[in-house]
């Protein structure tokens, strides 16, 4: 009884039992200890925040244009005068990376956008509803998650057509079912919970305890993966880049970086070794990041 009482208590003054900001002054309460500081953690916080400023204020990290090559620069070494060397081009190396970036945050983040909106949506649907409803969405994600991300990725861009924009729908549209499936779990396991059988016993509405209660309670998983999924993402579009499906030449996209240096592997390996590194840098950054996120709480 006293248990729903307290559920019931929960409810009617709209103070679910796990919500983020609940566990951030859990942490934070008297007498609890801060963890000890994660140096791999805090190497990935430097290392996406070094990224983010590439994409947002490029110009402060280099004077050269990513577009416009050198004369007599063609194929340069590493050197004081350029960081990572030049392209056949005679285009300095670490300035299309760093202009590059822009191109690979916004699309994995329009990408992860397109799948959060989407699949939060369906896992909603399917965990709070049940029913045919339920079975029909998991039904349809069973058969998006059957087909392997790289071949529904390139069947999209082949109805929609090449293109930066297009390649990041396509890696979105990959995303929807996995996004729908973990939050459908999630949604699954807080609308068990005593105090939202309290919350529609006590007379609440669908919609009002699913803003109040169910979606509160599922965020902190479904930001975890969300990040986790960004960094998959920028992968995708590296992906896609390489083999010719993403921006178009001259652009300064990580991917085609790495396809224009293979045929100079053997003679400027810089041209292939570096945009590959930074993708990896990044990506195993991001998965460090959700890691923490969700053990956040925990």
């Amino acid at each position: 009884m006293a248990s729903i009482e307290t559920a019931q208590h929960r409810s009617e003054t709209g103070m679910p039992s796990q919500t983020l900001h609940a566990r951030f002054r859990r942490a934070a309460g008297p007498g609890r200890r801060w963890p000890a500081i994660q140096p791999g953690l805090v190497l990935a916080c430097i290392v996406l925040a070094l990224v983010v400023l590439w994409a947002l204020v490029p110009g402060i990290f280099t004077i050269y244009d990513p577009v416009q090559g050198l004369p007599g620069q063609h194929l340069r070494a590493p050197s004081a005068a350029h960081l990572l060397g030049t392209d056949s081009l005679g285009r300095d190396l670490y300035a299309r990376i760093v202009y590059g970036a822009v191109h690979s945050l916004s699309g994995a983040l329009a990408a992860v956008g397109i799948a959060l909106l989407v699949g939060t949506t369906l896992g909603v649907l399917a965990g709070s509803l049940g029913g045919r409803l339920e079975t029909v969405i998991m039904r349809l994600v069973d058969v998006l998650l059957s087909i392997p991300d790289l071949l529904l990725s390139l069947s999209i861009i082949v109805l929609l057509g090449f293109g930066t924009v297009n390649a990041a729908i396509a890696v979105g549209c990959t995303l929807i079912a996995k996004f729908a499936r973990v939050v459908r779990s999630e949604v699954v396991t807080v609308r068990r919970s005593e105090y939202v059988e309290a919350a529609f016993g006590s007379g609440g509405t669908f919609f009002n305890v699913l803003w109040r209660h169910i979606l509160p309670n599922s965020l902190t998983s479904v930001i975890a993966f969300a990040a986790l999924q960004a960094g998959w993402a920028i992968l995708q579009l590296s992906t896609l880049g390489f083999l010719g499906y993403g921006a178009p030449p001259p652009t300064p996209e990580w991917g085609l970086l790495i396809a224009e240096g293979r045929n100079y592997i053997a003679t400027a390996w810089w041209l292939t070794a570096a945009p590959g590194l930074v993708v990896v840098l990044v990506v195993i950054s991001i998965n460090r990041i959700s890691r923490a996120i969700g053990s956040l709480g925990k």
